[in-house]
């Protein structure tokens, strides 16, 4: 467990430092264009956010599998990764460009649907070459994927907004620089320039690309439950009902960073895994861990809700703390599913998701078509909360089956979950 604590405590500073970036690029955001130019940046970008996860094809995924497992060489895998790369960006783009044209009301301002849309394809690049890093457990530089482009956008974001005030283009523009920076670097600093060829190897693109659409579904499906909220406040409310939402969201985002943290480790160490139902029993053990420390901050948000939020934001999003307080619970019972899903990712089966999001995807469509035009954001959070508890419930009940672990002992808290990372605490100290 020691070695898997040092590399979760590795990703934890990649996490916290993303966390910071996320949290004061909230803030400026905020305060800078307000609940109605807050609710059409996120307008804007919902749609170029999905095609970016589902145009990644699940390829990120499948490369840290094949590696992981030694099915194939490096330089194979490069090699489909880039070639599947031009392919899926003229998609994405197409794609998200029709979605916001003709169905985002923030959409109306072709520049920004523009600014919005040059990020996906160095931000399809960046992600389809992590899971190289990630499947060789190489985390110091998946790391750096992570937080390089952030670092950057952040810097951005101060000068064209804060100094320059240019607004929502500002906030658009400022998520290109990050992205483009790191594309460039991983094509020449990590030599995947050279990887270009037009000779295709089109066994391993379509071994990659038949389990990695079994993935980019599934993260589809997924990230819908995430946004679908959002596209329907942009479809049937306003932008000040968005924007308000958008806020309380974000704080729980806070929050999910800990399952995600464990998450990019159980993924990787489950890829390359020998003994796959010992070491889902040490994923249950991390899951156990993350529920109470998540469990705690909720109590915290839930108390604080208003101060934190007008403190952040300003008394304008002041509604954002109703939001934040309806989305708590699904958020900690969501847990469940953010960590444990990593582990039948990493060992190639993904699909057993499905089971849980699609019916929890229905259940968010319907409950956000009722309630959004009468409740607005408070509607939507609300919604999200049902649908998120229900996922996580249904998600436990096949990966119990799956793992051929009982549920009971899935949640046997004890004492020496904590016992090893309060020991590599000390040592670190």
């Amino acid at each position: 467990m020691g070695y898997f604590i040092l590399d979760t405590l590795k990703v934890g500073v990649t996490q916290g430092t993303l966390i910071i970036f996320g949290i004061f690029s909230s803030i400026i955001t905020a305060r800078y264009l307000g609940p109605e130019g807050s609710g059409l940046l996120v307008g804007l970008l919902v749609y170029p956010s999905l095609f970016t996860t589902f145009g990644s094809l699940g390829i990120k995924q499948s490369a840290t599998y094949f590696i992981g497992k030694n099915i194939f060489s490096e330089t194979q895998i490069k090699t489909a990764v880039t070639q599947i790369w031009f392919l899926s960006s003229l998609i994405s783009i197409v794609c998200s460009f029709l979605l916001m044209y003709y169905l985002s009301n923030s959409a109306k301002n072709l520049y920004w649907v523009l600014f919005a849309l040059i990020p996906i394809p160095f931000t399809l690049f960046n992600t389809y070459n992590s899971g190289i890093f990630l499947g060789k457990n190489d985390i110091k530089s998946y790391n750096k994927i992570n937080w390089i482009p952030s670092l950057l956008s952040f810097f951005f974001l101060i000068v064209l907004v804060v100094i320059y005030t240019l607004g929502v283009s500002g906030v658009l523009l400022s998520k290109i620089g990050g992205v483009l920076f790191m594309f460039i670097f991983l094509l020449i600093n990590n030599k995947f320039i050279k990887s270009f060829s037009l000779k295709f190897n089109w066994s391993i693109i379509k071994q990659m690309l038949s389990l990695g659409l079994i993935y980019a579904f599934a993260l589809l499906i997924i990230n819908l439950n995430y946004k679908i909220d959002i596209v329907l406040l942009d479809k049937l409310s306003s932008s000040y009902e968005l924007g308000i939402y958008s806020k309380g969201a974000a704080i729980t985002q806070y929050l999910w960073q800990i399952p995600m943290l464990f998450g990019t480790v159980v993924f990787s160490r489950s890829s390359t895994s020998k003994n796959g139902n010992h070491f889902s029993l040490k994923v249950a053990q991390l899951l156990r861990v993350s529920l109470i420390f998540i469990g705690l901050g909720s109590i915290m948000l839930l108390i604080f809700s208003d101060f934190i939020i007008v403190n952040m934001y300003g008394y304008d999003f002041s509604k954002s703390a109703i939001v934040l307080n309806y989305l708590l619970p699904g958020v900690v019972i969501l847990t469940i599913y953010k960590v444990m899903n990593m582990d039948l990712a990493g060992k190639g089966k993904p699909w057993i998701s499905l089971k849980a999001m699609i019916p929890s995807l229905f259940i968010n469509l319907i409950l956000n078509i009722y309630l959004i035009p009468i409740y607005g954001a408070v509607g939507a959070a609300f919604s999200s909360t049902i649908s998120y508890s229900f996922a996580a419930i249904l998600f436990l009940h096949f990966y119990s089956l799956e793992v051929k672990i009982p549920i009971m002992k899935i949640f046997n808290f004890n004492i020496k979950d904590y016992k090893q990372l309060f020991d590599l605490i000390k040592k670190i100290r």
